[in-house]
């Protein structure tokens, strides 16, 4: 049985219209009630607004063991706020027919066990969700609930990181749908001072093996971090601990959604910038 086309999903056709543009994909990332769910759905709003092509929507849990300090205060300060995976859901749902960008969730191995994947992956789709990752899910386990997320309707996004073997960097780029998520960096998520050269070769080696769209996350604070990885020949821009800051940052008088709208816009200049001259 042949895998299904790259453009099948809301995610893959985004991509596509971008590549048949020559534009990179930006993908901010949220974490979801962080300070309240009221402020998330304002911010997703102004995202989409300000030149999003995608968000992704991290669901708050207790242990997120591959964010960096940054993301795991959000997830606090979003849990002890109240949020839910089912409010989360609620919200997001609240938003359709308003929210055109594909949402991919965010979220780790126990609590998409906790509700049971079928279940879990019924409602997200039910509220509009496009795919899901969930970084500390080993390739096999994935290989296994792949199925069972596609018959929702979702894609299953994976990621590969510096450390992957190409045996194994081969697998994922089978299984993964809708996108491939490169990790740039051995770590944890977090703002970095510059992008590591060897990000390029490695999306090199990804697109050799993969038809799905290459995304670099993890890292990537600036414009020009999210121009470069475009230069290197990335699909795609994912920027989170940058957005979470500035939304924890924002005063009194400065609403998070225009403060997460003007980052995003200054990334998609950035982005859309023409390549140097040589």
């Amino acid at each position: 049985m042949n895998p299904p086309s790259p453009e099948a999903s809301p995610i893959g056709a985004r991509f596509a219209t971008l590549a048949r543009q020559g534009r990179c994909a930006l993908m901010p990332f949220l974490m979801a009630g962080d300070p309240d769910l009221a402020t998330t759905a304002a911010c997703l709003l102004a995202l989409q607004d300000q030149g999003a092509d995608l968000v992704e929507l991290g669901i708050p849990y207790s242990d997120p063991l591959a964010d960096g300090p940054v993301i795991q205060a959000a997830a606090g300060r979003a849990l002890a706020a109240g949020a839910t995976c089912a409010g989360v859901l609620d919200m997001l749902s609240g938003l359709r027919g308003r929210l055109h960008v594909p949402v991919v969730l965010f979220t780790y191995a126990n609590p998409l066990l906790n509700v049971g994947v079928a279940a879990f992956c019924d409602r997200a789709a039910a509220a509009g969700a496009a795919g899901l990752v969930v970084p500390d899910l080993p390739l096999e386990e994935a290989q296994r609930l792949s199925p069972t997320v596609a018959a929702a309707g979702l894609d299953m996004v994976l990621l590969a990181a510096p450390t992957t073997s190409p045996r194994r960097m081969a697998r994922i780029a089978r299984t993964s749908r809708g996108f491939i998520y490169l990790v740039s960096v051995t770590g944890v998520t977090g703002t970095r001072e510059q992008m590591d050269h060897r990000v390029a070769s490695l999306i090199g080696q990804l697109k050799s093996l993969a038809r799905q769209p290459v995304a670099v996350g993890f890292g990537i604070s600036t414009a020009a971090h999210a121009r470069q990885v475009r230069l290197w020949g990335s699909d795609g821009a994912i920027v989170g601990s940058a957005f979470v800051k500035r939304i924890a940052a924002a005063g009194p008088s400065d609403h998070p959604a225009m403060v997460a709208g003007a980052f995003c816009a200054e990334l998609r200049q950035g982005l859309d910038s023409p390549a140097p001259a040589n």
